[in-house]
């Protein structure tokens, strides 16, 4: 079961660029609770309390007990983070948002999944331990929504695989999606394919110049011949 953390939140009335800027400036988070049958509440939580509660999850999908201020009125509200908006360089958290939810009503979570032991495949054969999917989503009551889904592979060889239908979930939490679909699988040892050396080494290519038809033809060229209209010169009387 997912432990239920407790997180202090105030409402916020004033929204937009500006106003984040001051709610940053202040070291505070803006964020939104959104479901059940109320409006959408905008809100704003302590930076650094909010980072040291996410420091020691599992993931970014849990529960949360808000204790919202609102001027001076405390209320209470079961939520689950629905996501978590961080800044592309620094990581910083820019923006949460909460998914308000019942003790009585079904609820759907994407649960991290963690295999554990040393498959029989890659142990012994040096097969591939793959991860096809680092979570899947579930469904069930808030109070039986689990942290982590652990997946024992110690017994996969090579080419065996684990479903989502052959896994063991706790009590009252059902997988959603296609139970077909390949969580971890344990791949055959890549095998590289070593150049065959060849016995005889390639010969260069020789290439003969042909002779030059007008060159053979020169006068006083090996083999050439006289023209057969020459006249014999003329003696001189």
């Amino acid at each position: 079961m997912a432990k239920q953390l407790k997180l202090t939140a105030q409402t916020r009335s004033t929204v937009g660029r500006s106003a984040v800027k001051k709610i940053k400036a202040q070291g505070l988070v803006p964020a939104v609770v959104y479901g059940g049958h109320d409006a959408p509440i905008s809100l704003s939580l302590n930076a650094r309390e909010f980072s040291r509660m996410m420091a020691h999850a599992t993931s970014e999908h849990f529960l949360v007990d808000l204790e919202i201020n609102d001027g001076g009125a405390t209320s209470s509200r079961l939520a689950l983070i629905q996501e978590v908006q961080h800044d592309a360089l620094s990581r910083d958290v820019l923006h949460v948002d909460f998914h308000a939810v019942k003790a009585d009503e079904m609820l759907h979570s994407q649960i991290p999944v963690e295999p554990f032991g040393e498959p029989d495949g890659v142990k012994n054969f040096g097969g591939i331990l793959e991860i096809n999917m680092h979570s899947i989503e579930v469904e069930c009551l808030p109070k039986d929504l689990p942290e982590i889904i652990r997946i024992d592979v110690s017994g996969l060889g090579i080419g065996a695989s684990i479903h989502i239908k052959h896994i063991q979930l706790p009590a009252g939490v059902t997988a959603r999606g296609d139970g077909e679909l390949t969580v971890v699988r344990v791949a055959a040892p890549k095998v590289e394919v070593e150049p065959v050396a060849t016995t005889e080494a390639a010969q260069p290519e020789v290439l003969k110049e042909k002779k030059d038809d007008a060159a053979a033809a020169k006068p006083g060229a090996a083999g050439a011949k006289p023209a057969a209209d020459a006249k014999p010169a003329d003696k001189k009387k």
